[in-house]
This record gives C-alpha cells, sequence and structure tokens, in this order.
C-alpha cells in the first residue's frame, strides 16, 4: 500500500485509478442513456470535480455543454457549514437539463445551496453525479441520481480533492491515516 505525505498529514491508496475510473465509465453509461436528447448542460462543481468531470466527459456520447461553478465549504480537513459561492454559473440554462458534476457529497450542505441557486435560472430539470459520496455524513435529504462509489467518513485527497489545496494531482485517491 502507497502511501503520501501532505504537509504533516500521513494518507495511504484508498481506491486506485483503474478502479475509480470503471465506475466513472459506469455512471457516464447511466447518463448516457438518461440524458441522451435532453441537450443537457453539465455543471461542474470546482476545484474538486475538474478531474473527475474531466474524464466523465471523455464518456459522454452525445453533444452537450459544459459550464463551471467554485463554491467552498472546507478549511483544512474540517468543513466550514457554510457555503460561498465564488464563481458564478455560465451559460445559459433556463428549460433546459442541468447535471451537477460534484467531487464529493458528505453533509449534502454545499448541494442543497447550489440547487436552490439554480432554481433562479429556471432548468427544466436538474440532477445530481458525484464521483463520491459519504452516506453516513449526510445532514440533509438529497436525492443524488448518480453515484460512482459510496465511501465511509475518511477524509481523502488525490483525483481532484485535496487538503489545503494539496493532493488534487494524484491520479489514486488517498485515505488519512496519520493526523498529528
Amino acid at each position: 500500500m502507497k502511501t503520501i505525505q501532505i504537509q504533516d498529514k500521513t494518507f495511504a491508496t484508498f481506491l486506485t485509478e483503474n478502479e475509480i475510473l470503471k465506475e466513472v465509465k459506469r455512471v457516464a453509461s447511466e447518463i448516457n442513456r438518461d440524458m441522451a436528447g435532453k441537450d443537457p448542460v453539465f455543471l461542474c462543481v470546482l476545484n474538486g470535480s475538474f478531474m473527475f468531470a474531466s474524464d466523465l466527459m471523455k464518456e459522454i456520447d452525445f453533444p452537450c455543454n459544459l459550464s463551471f461553478v467554485k463554491l467552498a465549504s472546507y478549511e483544512g480537513v474540517s468543513s466550514t457549514g457554510t457555503v460561498k459561492q465564488l464563481i458564478g454559473i455560465n451559460g445559459y440554462i433556463k428549460g433546459r437539463a442541468v447535471v451537477v458534476v460534484e467531487d464529493i457529497v458528505d453533509t449534502g450542505h454545499t448541494m442543497v445551496n447550489l440547487l436552490e441557486t439554480l432554481k433562479a435560472y429556471e432548468p427544466s430539470e436538474v440532477r445530481i453525479c458525484t464521483l463520491l459520496c459519504k452516506p453516513e455524513k449526510l445532514q440533509v435529504k438529497l436525492d443524488i441520481d448518480y453515484v460512482a462509489l459510496n465511501i465511509p467518513n475518511d477524509f481523502i485527497v488525490g483525483y481532484g480533492l485535496d487538503c489545503d489545496g494539496y493532493g488534487r494531482n494524484y491520479r489514486d485517491i488517498y485515505k488519512i491515516v496519520e493526523n498529528k
């Protein structure tokens, strides 16, 4: 098992790139089935979803639009409980299907905030697609349409996920094993 060091924290391999990509392809297949002919806008939540969004979009087999929104709710390894919208929604989504592409849903507060914001833009429907979900940590009711992997409530980095801005560049996902 490979370990990595980020600042004063040690992380061990949790999910390999191959395991991740297998689930990304499965989720893309579901989206291809459900969204074909709907002219969807994929709205990717930065920074964390950039790797997932990139690999997911390579598997989508119909024309679509891609846009980005940047939200923040973490400081260090803990959720602040407050969501700040940093970059607004770009692109015209009124009357169109929207697929929100997220890296991880844990408490669900960030997603609830984004869904509330999206209502003002009057999409025809909104679906949630997340690479990772922590069901035991959810604090709100959410209907998540596409989940690549359900995981336990461990702090993780890699494949776009970070610890204080570090670790996003790793191909695998690592979980914390030591927190000094």
